[in-house]
């Protein structure tokens, strides 16, 4: 769709799954697009020349992320947003790869499963930060927190009743409520989310999530609501759990951190 823009198909494919991920490095590139390395190298050069991406190291893995710096950063997303949005939902799918290093087999994944579950039944408390762009209002980020009530209904529900306040754009206070639905699934090995906003019985779903590594749930595939394309994943750490989610459609362009505890 961008390859006659961008003179490179391999360009296109970077810029898209920087796009949607945040952050890429060449062999996961090469794993997730099934597309040869070398091509993908010199793409990656040729982007950080032009100080459209930058590069770092993590301990021994060069990784990529878009520059900050970028005078035309802002109107790159824009255009990157509405290709992506455009792709055919086939297409769309290649690009999530939220959790690129994780094992293709785990053992006792039953074991994993339920120790996430054990730490969402005894939530309390969320932190959120919450980064929307928008073409018409610039760039926002919402930060908040809450109490939560978590109510079990049977031994595979937990209804999370979400109650708070986050920041304004102006610096006011502004109240929230939110009602999600967390469903464990022991037969296929998976935990699924629900957002209840309109009411139990027309649940609007987000993601199915399964183990890709002991501390981490990962979406199974990027659901597709309409035009929107919802994803993320849960991590476990001794603090707290971290649900990181991504929409992208039309008219957004999320991404959320939630961090209950």
């Amino acid at each position: 769709m961008l390859e006659s823009l961008c003179g490179n198909k391999n360009v296109q494919k970077i810029l898209l799954f920087l796009f949607v991920n945040g952050k890429c490095y060449g062999t996961q590139l090469h794993r997730v697009l099934n597309t040869p390395l070398t091509p993908l190298q010199k793409a990656l050069l040729r982007l950080e020349r032009g100080g459209i991406i930058l590069s770092e190291y993590e301990g021994k893995t060069r990784l990529y992320q878009f520059n900050p710096s970028f005078p035309l950063l802002n109107e790159l997303e824009q255009l990157l947003k509405k290709a992506y949005t455009l792709l055919p939902p086939q297409e769309k799918r290649f690009y999530c790869s939220i959790d690129p290093k994780a094992p293709a087999r785990l053992d006792y994944p039953e074991q994993i499963l339920t120790s996430f579950w054990q730490k969402l039944s005894a939530v309390k408390q969320l932190k959120f930060t919450a980064k929307i762009k928008s073409s018409e209002e610039g760039d926002t980020t919402r930060r908040g927190q809450g109490e939560i009530i978590v109510i079990s209904e049977g031994s595979n529900v937990l209804i999370f009743h979400e109650k708070g306040s986050w920041i304004g754009k102006e610096g006011s206070e502004m109240s929230f409520s939110n009602t999600f639905r967390w469903t464990l699934d022991r037969a296929t090995k998976m935990i699924s989310l629900e957002h209840l906003r309109r009411g139990l019985n027309h649940p609007v779903f987000l993601f199915h999530l399964a183990p890709s590594s002991r501390q981490v749930l990962a979406s199974v595939d990027t659901h597709l609501c309409a035009d929107d394309a919802y994803f993320g994943q849960l991590i476990s750490s001794a603090s707290c759990l971290r649900l990181k989610w991504r929409v992208i459609g039309p008219r957004k362009n999320e991404e959320m951190d939630y961090y209950y505890f």
